[in-house]
């Protein structure tokens, strides 16, 4: 079992040259999934604080374009940031450097982005990243590093002191949205205590998720003790949330039924969310819910376990579905997620 408390910032491999010099523009580049953007967020809250009434353009993809735009730490987002043709990526470099940018934080830090710092020169603007030649160079070893101790050192390199853990946080949704009935649990019909479950599709290895038998026997479990299992779920996770439903009909399956939006709305107010290593446990996390999630020790979950200010847990073994029941509702009674422990959690 893993238990995240806190990480100081690593500083191995950086390259300090002094802080980033005051900006007027500045560029964000963020090219990953939903997990990596949610984690680059802790990163991109203390560049907006650091850089103080400067513009910040996000450069990110269209699958988290619509999310960013309502993220409150940039002024413009970008969602081309990953052409596939070579004009078009000619076009995007040419577009970079027109915009004259004071800095850029290249939070993707991949081979993709440090050709775009090569395609600048011989003038490039400063740079914060991995690319060689950067004015604020940070290598890190993605092997051995949780990406949000990599940004914390990332961060020092260029200058931005990082005193605390980097935790993500995305409890500016509801403020975004203004808060509309649909992002309340009472939409849904919940109502009382409730714990997010969010399980991995029915195509995963068996090594990496927790079985289909397990989540029903929780699911009772949890409904005895006055709590109600919320299943979220993208639509390969469909056929898990209606067993886990048909089996415990009190469970709430909301699978492919809840947005992104309102999967946070629920999040901030869940006495706990539980499941496998999912993109919406990252989410979760974020969003300050407590967590217990269900790892391979396989995968190293020192560097896979999402982080959070509610905390994160997280249980392992080599194969995931071998993790008892007992020991999974042991760590809910722990962490809280029934209302008689909750007072001493």
């Amino acid at each position: 079992m893993v238990v995240w408390r806190k990480a100081q910032p690593k500083r191995k491999n950086a390259e300090p040259i002094g802080p980033a010099k005051h900006a007027d523009r500045v560029l964000v580049i963020q090219l990953g999934d939903l997990t990596a953007f949610i984690q680059a967020l802790a990163a991109a809250k203390r560049i907006r604080d650091f850089h103080t009434g400067a513009r910040i353009t996000l450069l990110t993809t269209e699958a988290t374009r619509e999310l960013a735009e309502k993220c409150p730490y940039f002024d413009t987002v970008e969602g081309d940031g990953k052409p596939s043709e070579p004009q078009a990526i000619t076009r995007l470099i040419a577009r970079i450097r027109t915009a004259k940018f004071d800095m850029v934080y290249d939070l993707e830090a991949s081979s993709r982005t440090m050709n775009y710092f090569q395609g600048m020169r011989p003038w490039p603007p400063h740079w914060s990243g991995p690319a060689a030649g950067a004015s604020h160079r940070y290598v890190a070893d993605r092997a051995q590093t949780h990406p949000l101790d990599r940004f914390a050192a990332q961060l020092e390199a260029a200058g931005i002191p990082v005193t605390a853990p980097l935790v993500p946080e995305i409890n500016w949704v509801r403020a975004a949205l203004r808060d509309p009935p649909r992002l309340q649990p009472d939409f849904f019909g919940i109502r009382g205590r409730y714990v997010l479950v969010l399980p991995r599709g029915v195509e995963s290895e068996a090594n990496r998720s927790w079985s289909l038998e397990k989540y029903i026997d929780l699911a009772r479990r949890m409904v005895r003790r006055g709590v109600t299992p919320v299943i979220l779920g993208a639509a390969d996770v469909r056929p898990i949330g209606a067993a886990i439903a048909a089996a415990e009909p009190s469970a709430k399956n909301l699978v492919t039924r809840a947005d992104l939006y309102q999967t946070v709305g629920l999040a901030e107010r869940a006495a706990l969310a539980l499941g496998d290593d999912v993109e919406l446990m990252h989410v979760a996390a974020a969003a300050g819910t407590p967590c217990v999630t269900l790892l391979s020790a396989l995968a190293r979950p020192d560097l896979a376990a999402p982080r959070g200010k509610g905390g994160v847990v997280a249980l392992t073994a080599a194969v995931v579905a071998d993790l008892p029941v007992e020991q999974v509702e042991r760590q809910l009674r722990n962490c809280g997620a029934y209302i008689e422990h909750a007072a001493s959690a």
